[in-house]
């Protein structure tokens, strides 16, 4: 009997290692699939953003260059953060306004945005790239095909005791409800 319990008590171990392990290597994935979507956003953005500023460039639009390279670099340098998946909420409601910069400049005449935040969640961490690619979609599905002028409404605030709420509304064409469904 003292020799089954030794090897349940040894079973039992062996099966909190896998467990852990298993539990580790979920971890990892999640990670790894989150920093692909990140290298697959940024390339596709670059790449249309260097095709603006060169547009800019040949019409002389010296100030707008400037601007928009300035943009870019802000929304790398913060996209970046060292490493780090995690940065403050401030960061990257500075992410979103340099990437919302960058947009405003290449769709001029239909794009417009505000950006409120609850001062005291600008301190608190969030996890990289939570607010651009919604941002994003805003953009790309509701304002650019719409006639007429855009706005994007970003909001940050608190609900209830501990909860954060992202907001990204827009004025944009909408989706029917089948699609939405």
């Amino acid at each position: 009997i003292a020799g089954l319990g030794r090897s349940f008590n040894i079973m039992i171990g062996r099966i909190k290692e896998l467990l852990d392990s298993k539990v580790r290597e979920q971890e990892n994935l999640q990670k790894a699939e989150f920093r692909a979507l990140q290298a697959q956003i940024n390339p596709h953005f670059l790449y249309n953003t260097l095709d603006t500023i060169i547009w800019m460039a040949e019409a002389k639009q010296n100030d707008r260059v400037i601007e928009i390279v300035s943009a870019l670099s802000r929304f790398f340098r913060i996209s970046l953060s060292k490493g780090k998946d995690w940065i403050t909420i401030q960061e990257e409601i500075d992410r979103t306004k340099s990437y919302l910069t960058i947009q405003k400049m290449r769709y001029r005449d239909i794009l417009d945005y505000t950006i409120e935040a609850d001062d005291a969640l600008l301190g608190e961490p969030t996890l990289k790239l939570i607010l651009q690619p919604l941002v994003e979609n805003a953009i790309y599905h509701g304002i650019k095909n719409k006639r007429g002028g855009g706005a994007i409404n970003v909001r940050v605030g608190k609900q209830g005791a501990d909860q954060i709420i992202f907001e990204v509304m827009d004025n944009g064409i909408g989706m029917p409800a089948e699609k939405l469904a």
